[in-house]
C-alpha cells in the first residue's frame, strides 16, 4: 500500500487524530509538521492545488484525499473495496 502523508501541526486535534487512525490501523504515513518546516499556506496551496485554510491536509501516494473527516471516509472507502 502507498504511504499516506499528513501535512499538519502539533496543535492541531484533527492533525493528531489523523496520525492516531494511521497507528492503529498500521497505515504506513510521513507526518510533516508545516511549522517546524517552513511550510506556509501558500506552498501548501501549490501542493494540494488550490487555496488552503487548514490542516490537516492528507495525500495518499499523490492523491490528494482532504482532511481529517475526508480521510475518514477514504479509509472506510477502501476497507469496502478489500474486504478487510
Amino acid at each position: 500500500m502507498e504511504r499516506f502523508t499528513i501535512f499538519g501541526h502539533d496543535a492541531c486535534g484533527f492533525c493528531r487524530q489523523a496520525k492516531a487512525v494511521m497507528e492503529t490501523k498500521g497505515l504506513p504515513f510521513r507526518y510533516v509538521n508545516i511549522h517546524e518546516e517552513g511550510i506556509t499556506p501558500a506552498d501548501l496551496a501549490k501542493t494540494v492545488g488550490k487555496p488552503v485554510n487548514t490542516v490537516p491536509q492528507i495525500f495518499h501516494g499523490s492523491e490528494y484525499i482532504g482532511g481529517y473527516q475526508e480521510l475518514t471516509k477514504y479509509l472506510d472507502t477502501l476497507k469496502t473495496q478489500t474486504g478487510a
